[in-house]
């Protein structure tokens, strides 16, 4: 039996530490109002039991308050005061400096929140700690400093979640679409350095990587550069081929047959393509950015971005090499191919491509052979999403989320700008939390919702706010060298940050639990289905009040919840205890998503779930769990084909692991061990070290390669196959 301690520490229950703490208060009050040996060991024993009753680990903060209330249902009064007493004082000697436990736990690697707060991040490396120490401490100030006692509070107690607090101190954004077209085509500044158009496609993509690691080392979250944008660079490489061939042949005296020299010339273009990709994927994969972990970013692959013909034809040429390295996957130390977690590849699924008498369903073919092997590339339907977003198609800002619709921005084309704006920060309300508190009562529930939206409300300010006055200097690569805008040295991003430049979100967790309190059914029944989209409605129309009174693109946010989905099961227990159904795991489910136990169809879920996704328009992206598909890529196709007339944006989730050990490679299993935790285990040789185990898990629509925590290992173990 284990707790948590205050620096995030799991350690064994000491059942004498209650009785000594008792005992200290006991010890100095008058003999007469005084408890017994008895009396205390009775005290202690119940706390015992209690404990061993609990789904979840105890943190040391609930067994001191069951620690008061036991000694004061023995009557112990006068030692309950004391006991108090002395609460308070250590908590005022921990105020003074609330950093020092957690960063040396951290260091020691005994803080299990923070050791799997990120499936991306190793927690061994010090490049990584070096990341997690100045998270702690950022994160002190945020909660000290920086955030107001109500938001502060709110996300303590799991009503709130003020995402990435550990980086609010400094001011950067969340995530972002690279205008990458701008800064190859226009130049850029690296380190001081100017970067002019590169004369090749391979410096293009060498140029490319530059840039993301750069952009990765200024911000938080994750971005995303589009494919289109190196295609032009294609060109450029084949007449320069194409020049250096001819003068071989010349001063050769070998033929100049046209036919000959364009073999010759293809041969050689597809191999720069090929080493350009190379580049981009390896490079990528190996990059350390100043966060500890390789860069958050996504390649988005949509033909129909660039012209037909060549430059279409050339794009295509790119797409398949890219899908045809990722299907190789990586070579890790022990030379052993593995899936990488980035970068992420999603694909449109477009007019031209979809259908086997397309002229590009080739690509498509060769994307579902890759999601079944190494489970990208994600898909958006070209067709779905110009019926939700007027006419556009674009890329999501990292994992997902979406820039709004904005008639207020435009490229000098006059089409809409996407490539260039970016996401303030993230807060999400825990609709849980709302539907316990309303204890069912529906007028209630409402009245609740109304009070935490304001809430989570005034949170976003504090992002807002936060990055109001900041200097474009603060992130040259960002903000004057084209990744973003560019701006004067000096000049203030504020332009930026108001009229649909840039986005920030409401989160939302937990719709399914909330459903189930309120109506005491899944909201995949028709009555939970209508009461949920009610609420997805408010939050829509609470973030159009807050835009057209501050023209501020608030915008509604599916949350990709990793860690927070254990954070908030947490909170809930200990607030509401254990209600069937709805607080009886140790997670939350994330967004609108159907509960990972729930039996239905693929077709039915995605079907189900495309009504949810319109009504998320600042970013979702819906799943659907499946067995291995290497041998069946007929199915796989058409999951992807259903996709496309049916939703947004959507990947299929498989397994992709391997055993050091002994060699296996299916899938490997989670399993309880002696102490009642959740552990990974090869079913062959019962292998349970995880430095010796490759596990590659969808987490929050990006792929997790670090393990993950408690309650994430009980959700992807608990997940049921939907095709």
């Amino acid at each position: 039996m284990k707790v948590i301690k205050r620096n995030g520490e799991e350690v064994l229950f000491d059942l004498s530490k209650i009785v000594n703490a008792i005992k200290a208060a006991n010890n100095e009050v008058d003999p007469i109002y005084s408890l017994n040996e008895h009396q205390i060991q009775a005290i202690a024993d119940s706390i015992c039991k209690k404990i061993e009753g609990m789904t979840y680990i105890a943190h040391v903060e609930e067994i001191q308050d069951m620690v008061e209330t036991g000694i004061m249902e023995m009557r112990g009064y006068e030692v309950a005061q004391k006991y108090v007493r002395y609460r308070y004082k250590r908590e005022l000697s921990r105020k003074t400096n609330t950093t020092d436990n957690g960063i040396l736990s951290l260091i020691e690697q005994l803080n299990e929140d923070i050791k799997q707060e990120n499936s991306n991040k190793n927690p061994v490396i010090n490049s990584t700690q070096r990341d997690y120490m100045a998270g702690e401490v950022s994160k002190d100030l945020t909660m000290r400093v920086l955030l107001p006692e109500e938001v502060t509070q709110a996300h303590e107690e799991g009503i709130i979640h003020f995402h990435d607090s550990d980086y609010f101190a400094q001011k950067e954004h969340n995530c972002d679409l690279i205008n990458l077209e701008d800064m190859l085509q226009n130049g850029t500044v690296i380190s001081e350095t100017l970067i002019e158009k590169p004369h090749s496609f391979f410096t293009a993509c060498n140029v490319t990587t530059q840039i993301v690691a750069q952009v990765a080392s200024n911000q938080y979250g994750g971005q995303t550069f589009t494919l289109s944008h190196l295609a032009p660079f294609v060109e450029i490489s084949r007449k320069k081929i194409r020049n250096q061939v001819i003068d071989e042949r010349t001063e050769c005296g070998d033929s100049m047959d046209p036919a000959i020299i364009e073999k010759i010339v293809a041969k050689r273009l597809r191999s720069e393509v090929q080493s350009g990709i190379q580049t981009i994927q390896y490079q990528l994969i190996t990059l350390m950015t100043c966060n500890g972990q390789a860069p958050f970013v996504t390649m988005f692959m949509y033909l129909d971005e660039v012209p037909e013909g060549q430059t279409r034809d050339d794009l295509a040429m790119i797409i398949e090499e890219v899908l045809i390295q990722r299907m190789q996957g990586v070579k890790n130390e022990k030379g052993i191919s593995i899936t990488p977690a980035f970068p992420k590849l999603v694909y449109v699924l477009d007019e031209d491509n979809v259908e086997p008498t397309s002229k590009y369903w080739y690509l498509t073919e060769l994307a579902a052979k890759c999601t079944a092997k190494r489970m990208v590339p994600d898909y958006i339907s070209a067709k779905v999403m110009k019926e939700l977003k007027r006419g556009d198609v674009y890329p999501c800002m990292g994992c997902r989320s979406f820039p709004t619709v904005e008639d207020t921005q435009r490229n000098p084309d006059g089409t809409r700008k996407y490539y260039g704006r970016f996401n303030q920060g993230v807060v999400t309300i825990n609709l849980v939390d709302v539907a316990c508190s309303a204890k069912g009562d529906m007028d209630e529930f409402w009245k609740i919702l109304e009070d935490r939206l304001e809430l989570c409300h005034r949170a976003l300010r504090c992002r807002h706010e936060r990055l109001l006055g900041t200097k474009s200097d603060v992130a040259p690569i960002l903000w004057q060298h084209g990744a973003l805008a560019r701006l004067e040295k000096g000049e203030k991003i504020d332009k930026l940050l108001f009229n649909g430049y840039s986005t920030i979100s409401l989160g939302y967790a937990g719709l399914y639990e909330m459903c189930v309190r309120m109506t005491g059914q899944s909201h995949t029944s028709p009555e939970g289905r209508e009461f949920s989209l009610k609420v997805m409605q408010k939050l829509n129309d609470k973030c159009m009040e807050w835009k057209q009174a501050e023209n501020i693109s608030y915008s509604v946010y599916g949350t990709p919840m990793e860690s927070t989905t254990y954070k908030f099961a947490k909170c809930l227990q200990k607030r509401f205890g254990i209600i069937p159904g709805v607080t009886d795991k140790n997670y939350i489910t994330n967004s609108y998503h159907v509960h990972v136990t729930e039996k239905i169809d693929a077709f039915s879920k995605l079907r189900f779930e495309a009504d949810f996704q319109k009504l998320s328009p600042g970013g979702a992206i819906s799943y659907v769990e499946v067995p291995n598909l290497q041998n069946n890529i007929e199915a796989v196709l058409s999951v992807m084909k259903f996709i496309y007339d049916n939703i947004v944006y959507a990947e299929l989730n498989t397994k992709s692991d391997y055993c050091e050990v002994c060699g296996f490679d299916g899938e490997i299993q989670i399993v309880t061990d002696s102490e009642g935790k959740l552990v990974w285990e090869c079913p062959n040789c019962k292998n349970r070290d995880q430095d010796k185990l490759s596990v590659a898990r969808r987490t929050c629509g990006y792929i997790g390669t670090q393990f993950w925590n408690q309650g994430r290992t009980q959700e992807i173990k608990e997940r049921v196959l939907h095709l």
